[in-house]
């Protein structure tokens, strides 16, 4: 293998493996496609592997590019964060943050939050990546990560916000037309409708087995975004799980046996912890954690 490898070359490599096609790649990084063909080429060549199989369906990835693929893709994100230190130098709070929060509280909770930041701070870009995938802040794929359960790694900066509580809701209008379940088991009647996932995911399955009524085949209206299953529950189309301090902010949503089903999620504001002494993440964290306390009533927590 050369060592002269070139990062253009994974990063032209990772967007074939993204994209399918030489085409769809060099749209993508805003090159030629022989350009992105070249890359592609010298790549293979330096490492003395065929990355790619052409097929009339498009370029099938070789079990060599497989084992490359989250090398590169720990590079790409090391690049980016590279990319946005160097666009945030100079004094005071300025330049870019990159933030990761999932789908309900990226919609419905930072928009105000970032808001107000900006107002107070007109130098800072916020990259708001929405996503209910789990970001890896150690290899800085984002700067800042809004989570539901406490992180692991060591080298995360981590302050607990609160309890995030989950509840059984429903439209007030659909509770007229329905009527009010009195119990779990009420829930099984067929005049009701249960808004769910559609994957049978772990998290899904866990679900199951503490509340059997709320297993997957009980599910009427399935949609594995979060977001969707809530603009369900406000069209009246159903009864489904919601944040109870959403809900509070809805005059027209009720929640729903509250002493026989409440799930609880640890809510956690992590960053890298060579990120500490940056202004611009101190600035965002900071404001992340008090936003999100307002947002669930609870203290600010503490640091670990």
């Amino acid at each position: 293998m050369t060592s002269s490898i070139a990062w253009e070359w994974y990063r032209s490599f990772l967007a074939v493996l993204r994209e399918g096609s030489l085409s769809k790649a060099a749209r993508a990084l805003d090159l030629t496609q022989p350009t992105v063909g070249r890359h592609v080429a010298a790549l293979e060549a330096g490492t003395g592997q065929a990355l790619f199989i052409r097929t009339p369906a498009g370029l099938v990835p070789t079990e060599a590019a497989q084992a490359l693929r989250p090398l590169a893709e720990a590079m790409d994100s090391t690049a980016a964060a590279l990319e946005r230190a160097a666009r945030s130098q100079g004094d005071g709070v300025q330049g870019v943050v990159r933030v990761t929060a999932s789908e309900v509280v990226g919609l419905e909770v930072l928009p105000a939050v970032l808001t107000s930041l900006r107002a107070a701070h007109p130098g800072l870009i916020v990259e708001l990546v929405i996503s209910n995938q789990v970001q890896d802040l150690l290899r800085r794929e984002a700067d800042i990560a809004i989570r539901m359960t406490q992180p692991r790694q060591e080298a995360l900066i981590a302050r607990r916000v609160g309890i995030v509580e989950v509840g059984l809701h429903a439209h007030v209008r659909y509770l007229e037309q329905h009527g009010t379940p009195q119990s779990l088991e009420a829930l099984r009647d067929p005049r009701h409708t249960l808004i769910g996932y559609d994957s049978d995911v772990p998290y899904v399955r866990e679900l199951a087995r503490r509340f059997p009524v709320l297993g997957r085949d009980r599910f009427q209206l399935r949609a594995d975004s979060d977001v969707a299953q809530l603009a369900l529950i406000r069209s009246g189309a159903g009864i489904g799980l919601c944040q109870v301090a959403l809900a509070r902010r809805d005059p027209t949503l009720r929640r729903l046996l509250p002493a026989a089903l409440t799930i609880p999620l640890e809510t956690w504001i992590t960053m890298h912890e060579d990120l500490r002494h940056s202004p611009r993440c101190r600035v965002v964290f900071d404001a992340l954690v008090e936003g999100l306390a307002q947002h669930i009533g609870g203290p600010g927590g503490d640091v670990t």
